[in-house]
């Protein structure tokens, strides 16, 4: 991880596995933050929620990812019909996920877009970037939720974040290209933004698809831990 040479994986340990749903199709979880999805390349880096899960679930495949820093909710299939359907939800956008952050300042406006393309930046991998060349199209919606004080100097602001597309660490570059770090952000965030959060404040609260098998619409909801 060339832009962050002292990290440390230390993984949450409580709770082990937050399982919010679970029938013969999916199992829907609450991610702790600073747990990778997916095993990494070192020996250290196995334990992962993939590999936790597939230790009472050994059918259970990853769908989609969140960051290690970002909590909240990843839905796994247990089968390969419900793989490729949820698979295909993703890719066609047709899932609905809104993410809540805390980010640093007071943001202006109450809601807005961000629209800028993103590539990462080979040299500070796994660090991301916006290029209006290269990069890949990026969009999120935006909505203020509340404003606060962190002391007497400093004030951040509680937003939803709406994600059309699904770029790595767009969200947390997309606040920052706005002025608005999140709070606890190793990679992107200044040193008061970090200094303000022992964690990343970036929580994926909601999740919305259709069922692979029956097509019911299903919304997942794991509460916000840092509101």
């Amino acid at each position: 991880m060339a832009a962050n040479p002292d990290f440390v994986y230390t993984p949450p340990m409580t709770p082990y596995l937050d399982i919010i749903f679970q029938d013969e199709d999916i199992v829907v979880l609450n991610k702790s933050s600073g747990l990778l999805s997916v095993p990494g390349r070192l020996p250290e880096h196995q334990d992962c929620l993939q590999n936790r899960v597939q230790r009472v679930l050994p059918t259970a495949t990853v769908v989609h990812r969140l960051d290690m820093a970002t909590s909240g909710i990843m839905i796994m299939a247990l089968n390969k019909p419900a793989h490729v359907s949820i698979s295909r939800q993703f890719e066609q956008r047709k899932t609905k996920k809104s993410y809540i952050a805390r980010v640093y300042g007071h943001v202006k406006d109450q809601e807005g877009s961000v629209d800028l393309p993103l590539i990462c930046d080979w040299p500070n991998r796994p660090k991301q970037k916006v290029d209006h060349e290269n990069g890949k199209q990026s969009l999120t919606h935006y909505q203020v939720l509340s404003y606060n004080d962190l002391n007497s100097d400093e004030e951040s602001s509680l937003v939803e974040l709406t994600p059309v597309t699904g770029r790595s660490h767009q969200l947390r570059v997309h606040m920052l290209a706005l002025g608005h770090p999140i709070l606890g952000d190793r990679l992107y965030a200044h040193e008061q933004a970090l200094a303000a959060s022992s964690r990343l404040t970036l929580h994926a609260r909601n999740l919305s698809l259709a069922h692979p098998v029956t097509g019911e619409l299903l919304n997942f909801v794991a509460p916000c831990p840092f509101t």
